[in-house]
């Protein structure tokens, strides 16, 4: 067995035992140019996992501001400043992420519409109206949704 395959097993058997070691121990591969010594398996799985994952989490955040906006708009009687506060929370998770990865705002855009259904249904979900209540097509922009000055109009003509 040459050298490079021990190593290359010793890092490999490494990703089962502790994560963070054995991603320093590939950047250090990485930075070294020993190329033929990195786990490309793993590694590969992993990045593809890191991607999934900010994609979920941008997906969860617009869920939950989606949700938080349908029960403001037409729940007046019972907002709460925490609904504010979640509003603007997940309005600042998504512009991190797009700040991060400017790439995941098309993301954002393909998503917008399952994500709303989704959140029809756990706005009737947590406040008892029935699903009906909310329109079927978004009744907010992917603009509004993000702008952090916007806010639901609540005049009694736009209420359903």
């Amino acid at each position: 067995m040459t050298n490079i395959q021990s190593m290359t097993i010793a890092i490999k058997s490494l990703y089962e035992q502790d994560l963070c070691l054995w991603l320093q121990a590939n950047i250090n591969l990485l930075k070294e140019g020993k190329f033929a010594e990195i786990d490309l398996e793993n590694l590969l799985e992993e990045l593809e996992s890191m991607v999934k994952s900010e994609k979920n989490a941008l997906k969860s955040n617009l869920r939950v501001l989606l949700m938080h906006l349908l029960k403001y708009k037409y729940q007046q009687e019972k907002r709460t400043n925490s609904w504010l506060y979640t509003i603007l929370e997940h309005r600042k998770r998504i512009r991190d992420a797009f700040q991060i990865s400017p790439s995941l705002y098309r993301f954002f855009e393909e998503i917008f519409n399952e994500s709303y259904q989704d959140a029809r249904e756990l706005a009737a979900g947590e406040t008892g109206l029935s699903i009906k209540i909310f329109p079927p097509e978004s009744p907010f922009t992917v603009e509004e949704v993000l702008n952090p000055d916007f806010l639901p109009d609540d005049s009694p003509e736009n209420i359903q």
